[in-house]
């Protein structure tokens, strides 16, 4: 097969991996840096081009687009869909994994477990959210947020208040969220590849810090993961229609509540906590799955 892989930074251990396990599978792999992908629109014709030359074609694409190129990154990968080129994950999956609001929405909707969350616009309402998600201690969040940035801890209602305040001033859109205690500041990332669980890793935040995000230094290491937790995986991942993805889940009292669905998850932590190659699971997946033009995917709305 002949696949390309949206990407920025080809050096990063997640793109680097995926290339491997793709060529000693006989595949040849072409990295191509979404922002330099130029777009011909037209009805009949749909082309792509990169430094000036036409691309393809291809049998495959890989989407790993970055947080803060979502809009261009989609747009790119609609056009390889367009093109008859088959998407490890589709454009509208991958854009509703990254609305925030949607995506718990949506969750909500399926019946999945969440931390209890409130959202609004006016600043003046702080008190009111917060009290709608069992007062303080409160999680703030920005829902442009990625990897731990733009997550804030209210500890108390006057310290919450603040935050909100400040953020809505800033004319930025947050969620507010219920503080689950338990979780010990300690979260479980189940990865997904076509319907099934392939590996699970618990991660703990660094000290002093409730965020349990490899990339704020926190630690990770192998778990085992309770049935329910996998169910909640696989269902969290076919709602948001998304062939791989990680799921983020936290555990409650009153069981798994799904923090995130990321539809760009990294490899690096959890091969090195599992030991599992996913990246290799990952190609045997766009083996099996591959269908020119189409995709494996069944999310809604």
């Amino acid at each position: 097969m002949k696949i390309a892989m949206l990407a920025r930074n080809p050096n990063l251990y997640s793109h680097r991996r995926l290339v491997e396990a793709a060529e000693q599978r006989g595949h040849e792999i072409d990295i191509l840096n979404t922002l330099r992908v130029n777009l011909n629109i037209t009805s009949h014709r749909p082309e792509a081009y990169y430094n000036g030359e036409k691309l393809g074609p291809y049998d495959a694409v890989i989407p790993r687009i970055g947080a803060s190129i979502t809009f261009y990154g989609l747009a790119v990968l609609r056009q390889f869909e367009m093109m008859s080129v088959w998407p490890l994950n589709e454009s509208v999956a991958i854009g509703r994994s990254r609305d925030k609001l949607r995506s718990m929405q949506l969750l909500a909707k399926a019946g999945l477990g969440l931390p209890v969350t409130a959202f609004a616009h006016d600043p003046k309402q702080a008190a009111e959210v917060i009290r709608m998600v069992g007062g303080a201690p409160v999680v703030i969040k920005l829902l442009e947020g990625t990897q731990g940035i733009g997550v804030v801890l209210g500890e108390t209602e006057k310290s919450a208040k603040s935050v909100i305040e400040a953020f809505r001033g800033a004319n930025v859109n947050i969620l507010v969220q219920e503080f689950i205690k338990e979780a010990g500041g300690s979260d479980i990332r189940a990865l997904v590849v076509g319907g099934k669980v392939v590996a699970a890793m618990k991660r703990t935040g660094a000290a002093g810090d409730f965020r349990s995000n490899l990339h704020r230094g926190g630690s990770a290491e192998l778990v085992k993961i309770t049935p329910e937790e996998r169910s909640t995986a696989v269902r969290a991942a076919k709602r948001m229609g998304l062939n791989v993805c990680g799921v983020d889940m936290l555990r409650s009292n009153h069981g798994p509540v799904i923090m995130e669905v990321n539809s760009s998850p990294g490899l690096e932590g959890i091969e090195k906590a599992t030991g599992k190659d996913i990246a290799g699971r990952i190609i045997e997946f766009i083996e099996a799955s591959y269908q020119p033009g189409k995709t494996a995917t069944k999310g809604k709305g």
